[in-house]
């Protein structure tokens, strides 16, 4: 006995095509459900920095994350005539600092936000220092950082070629560099110790050197603390929050105050010694033996 399905062709034709129906239907399904996942990754919270860098057509120009670890390089883009250039990218879940690079020119920036920077440079004039930026006051400061430590270097580089006496030289060096410093501290470190720009101050180089140095110097400590409470408060999980705090913990033990070490000697030890038998004549002119005095005061 035949199935009644396949008994009528008219019925065998409308099943294959809702069967197709069907199929289409779950192929449609899939295909939206895919479009919102990646949809959904594409929605990330970002930043974007953009701008136009002058005098650079058919050159490189990538963007790169400074990671505790090492440059990390995430996009990069060939410059036009116009040096018009976008990177949009997931941002950070703590302050992050990255950079702008062509060949070997870098322009530096944090990112604390979905913020919008722009940044402004010519390629062939002082492109690590003469920039613009706009959209963030945070990096607005580090240029002002970047362009105080560019004069120290400078001033430095002048110094050495005066031909001074060496210990006259290392008298102007040290004043010039701690000129420097208090300034950093006064306006930028103490004064937003919870920015990004304060944290960026911390490590600034003179001549490949810190110029901030967490380790040996016990003022230097305090900035680095001072810092690394902000972070650890509002950034307690992140990278640069608990690196920053083992810096200071390692720097407080490093440049605490040596205290004198008392000995202890056990009790059960120690011996009573024979004592020289000195004989002389007290103020009676009668002779005292050292001896006779065992025990009095």
């Amino acid at each position: 006995m035949k199935s009644r399905i396949f008994a009528n062709p008219k019925q065998w034709g409308y099943f294959l095509i809702m069967n197709c129906i069907t199929m289409k239907r779950t192929v449609y399904l899939l295909l939206a459900l895919m479009v919102f996942i990646l949809s959904a990754c594409n929605n990330k919270p970002s930043f974007t920095v953009k701008g136009n860098v002058t005098s650079a057509a058919d050159k490189q120009l990538y963007l790169e994350q400074i990671g505790l670890e090492g440059i990390v390089s995430l996009d990069s883009v060939k410059l036009g005539n116009n040096g018009n250039f976008s990177f949009s990218y997931q941002r950070p879940d703590a302050p992050d600092f990255y950079r702008l690079r062509v060949e070997n020119k870098v322009i530096n920036f944090a990112i604390d936000s979905t913020e919008t920077i722009k940044i402004t440079a010519d390629f062939d004039h002082q492109f690590s220092t003469q920039y613009t930026v706009e959209g963030s006051e945070n990096n607005e400061k580090i240029k002002e950082l970047v362009l105080l430590q560019a004069d120290l270097q400078s001033r430095v580089n002048e110094l050495k070629k005066g031909g001074l006496p060496a210990g006259i030289a290392q008298d102007s060096l040290l004043n010039m560099v701690n000129r420097y410093k208090d300034t950093v501290k006064r306006n930028y470190i103490f004064k937003g110790p919870n920015q990004s720009y304060a944290y960026f101050a911390l490590f600034q180089e003179l001549d490949g050197f810190m110029i901030f140095s967490p380790l040996n110097n016990r003022e230097d400590v305090k900035c680095f603390a001072a810092v690394a409470t902000s972070m650890n408060n509002l950034y307690p999980h992140a990278d640069r929050s608990r690196n920053l705090y083992n810096t200071v913990i390692k720097g407080m033990k490093n440049t605490r105050a040596p205290q004198e070490k008392v000995v202890e000697v056990p009790t059960d030890v120690v011996k009573e010694t024979s004592i020289i038998d000195i004989a002389l004549k007290d103020a009676k002119g009668r002779e005292r033996h050292l001896t006779d005095l065992k025990g009095k005061v």
